[in-house]
């Protein structure tokens, strides 16, 4: 058993699969520039160590090793994506109070918030559209239900943003 080559393996698709998952979602993010030089490192380390896969196929332990580089890398990977917290989210917040001071509390906390009055099944609602940095999403969260621990909250990931509050701000 080669201990040095399957360490050298495991290395090598670990970080392979860790820039792929980074490079994969900065690309859905939109990052035009960055996310295809990534790829060019990306798909060297790939054909490096597929190959030495590839040439001693003969040893199970080799592609344990690839497999395990693989798995660990698309953790790794996930937790510096949400590290970096890239782009921006966007929060609808339903609360079932119509009249709550929501809107200004969270506009006092610096987001930028669009309000509209919906009917939900059980009646009048309140709904709030809250666009916010990815890195402050979950202090936007703990804010909302601070406010109203009974608020309903749907997150996504917008990936244009034009015009409003949010543009001025982007624009500096």
């Amino acid at each position: 058993m080669d201990v040095v080559l399957l360490l050298k393996i495991f290395i090598i698709n670990f970080s392979y699969i860790t820039l792929n998952t980074i490079r994969f979602m900065l690309t859905m993010k939109g990052y035009r520039l960055i996310a295809p030089m990534l790829s060019v490192i990306e798909i060297v380390i790939y054909v490096t160590g597929l190959s030495m896969v590839m040439n001693s196929l003969d040893n199970p332990l080799n592609l344990a090793a690839y497999a395990l580089g693989y798995g660990i890398g698309v953790g790794v990977g996930i937790k510096i994506e949400d590290w970096l917290a890239l782009g921006y989210t966007m929060m609808t917040v339903m609360t079932s109070n119509p009249e709550s001071d929501m809107p200004d509390k969270l506009r006092d906390a610096g987001y930028g918030v669009t309000m509209m009055n919906a009917r939900g099944r059980d009646g009048e609602r309140l709904m709030l559209n809250v666009l916010a940095a990815r890195k402050d999403e979950r202090d936007l969260l703990n804010k909302v239900m601070e406010i109203d621990e009974k608020a309903f909250i749907v997150s996504t990931d917008p990936k244009y943003i034009q015009g409003g509050f949010w543009s001025k701000r982007l624009r500096r």
